[in-house]
């Protein structure tokens, strides 16, 4: 029986390596792992593969013995020839696979945010103009801490009695139902999103949900509810207190710059 070669056994190691790297701790076991971080260990792997093979002369000589034979040696002339085709067939196709322009998605004719109404209404009462509206209970923060911490509490309930499904536990968008929403639920952990809105946006965003939205932002394809058929105005403003007590940022006021 032929032995099989030094050569083909550390080339059978480095691929099976590859192998294990992409499909199965990146394909199976975690998230794909970035290319830059495989070429890492792989590197280390040809390291290793290197040290072992070069700690005597022997087996180096041996380890290099298939590729002189490949190079020089008559007998193996079709070998050679496969190389001298496959090797610039696969650097080609690596090549065009990386350069090759790829066509651009197609545009999203949704906004990034809608844009509100200038008066917030819950249901069909007009509460203020949006420029104007303010969270009712916002300044209990610095005039009455307890009655604040209060309806803090209360939007705490509320949150994860109607919101965490799709906000999730944390308000990081990535509650039980989350994969199966597009767009993806609003990750409240995000420093883009409640700094850059006013309370009174949140409320109306809460209170008039998905079919609240204007025509001219569609298709949100937004799963998010009616809230005010669901809760009353205290119970959003509580909500939109607590969203900014849990995650710590502050919401824009009128008048802010960008």
């Amino acid at each position: 029986m032929k032995r099989i070669s030094l050569f083909t056994i550390c080339f059978v190691i480095f691929i099976a390596c590859w192998v294990f790297l992409q499909f199965v701790i990146g394909g199976v076991i975690s998230k794909p792992i970035p290319n830059s971080v495989i070429g890492m260990y792989m590197a280390l792997v040809l390291v290793a593969i290197l040290v072992h093979v070069s700690v005597e002369d022997s087996r180096f000589k041996e380890f290099l013995r298939p590729v002189y034979e490949t190079l020089v040696d008559d007998r193996y002339r079709v070998r050679r020839l496969v190389l001298v085709i496959v090797i610039p067939l696969l650097l080609t196709g690596f090549s065009y696979t990386n350069l090759a322009q790829k066509t651009p998605p197609p545009g999203d004719p949704r906004d990034a945010h809608p844009t509100p109404p200038l008066e917030l209404k819950y249901k069909d009462e007009v509460i203020e103009t949006m420029q104007k509206a303010q969270n009712p209970y916002r300044h209990y923060e610095k005039d009455d801490p307890e009655t604040f911490r209060s309806h803090v509490e209360n939007g705490k309930k509320v949150y994860y009695d109607n919101c965490f499904y799709c906000h999730g536990d944390h308000l990081d968008g990535q509650g039980h139902f989350a994969h199966g929403l597009q767009p993806l639920p609003a990750n409240f952990q995000d420093p883009g999103i409640i700094p850059n809105f006013q309370e009174a946006y949140f409320f109306w965003r809460i209170s008039k949900g998905g079919p609240g939205l204007p025509a001219s932002g569609t298709p949100w394809n937004t799963a998010m509810p009616v809230w005010e058929d669901h809760l009353t105005q205290e119970e959003i403003w509580d909500v939109i207190l607590f969203l900014s007590d849990y995650t710590g940022y502050k919401y824009r006021t009128f008048g802010e710059g960008h």
